[in-house]
């Protein structure tokens, strides 16, 4: 069995996606004031901190970012960790806004939300993320969008990233078998 791939988005392409994102949100929220970034682990992380690099190159001031590690709180785990996150930023009455790589099924962004509910009570919670490929099983819709990737579920969307993966770029995978 072997694996296509066929690039959709570069490194330019996913810079200029992240300044787009960085541009919708400061007009929908009016600026970053009362705004924090929740980068889900891993990928999620490296996007939330290159997003408040844009922000704060477009706004003059940073804002608060951290990293949101939803393991415990995912319902399609084997072992369910009974230790609750706590996250290094104060979120009650703040707008947050998650990031994460895909956007698949939502069960990952559920437990995201569920995980920050529990670190307090946000003003709202808005998601952001580099590409929505289809597919939901959960009632989630992104706020913003980097690119809309319509899959097939024998397809894989594999996000590339310099901090993990030497290289920027997102691709679709599709296994080609034989019988």
């Amino acid at each position: 069995m072997s694996t296509e791939s066929h690039i959709i988005m570069d490194e330019t392409a996913i810079r200029r996606a992240l300044t787009r994102i960085a541009h919708e949100i400061l007009e929908r929220n009016k600026g970053i004031e009362g705004c924090v970034l929740a980068g889900i682990k891993t990928r999620g992380v490296f996007l939330a901190k290159r997003l408040a690099e844009r922000l704060e190159e477009i706004e003059g001031k940073a804002i608060p970012w951290g990293e949101l590690d939803v393991t415990s709180y995912r319902d399609d785990r084997a072992e369910v960790a009974t230790e609750r996150i706590s996250f290094s930023i104060p979120i009650h009455d703040k707008k947050v806004i998650l990031l994460d790589d895909v956007l698949y099924t939502g069960r990952t962004i559920r437990a995201a939300m569920e995980a920050i509910m529990d670190c307090g009570r946000p003003e709202s919670i808005q998601l952001a993320v580099l590409a929505d490929r289809g597919h939901r099983e959960l009632p989630i819709r992104p706020d913003y969008i980097g690119k809309n990737v319509p899959t097939s579920k024998v397809e894989e969307i594999e996000v590339l990233l310099q901090e993990t993966d030497g290289m920027d770029q997102v691709r679709i995978l599709q296994s080609r078998g034989g019988q």
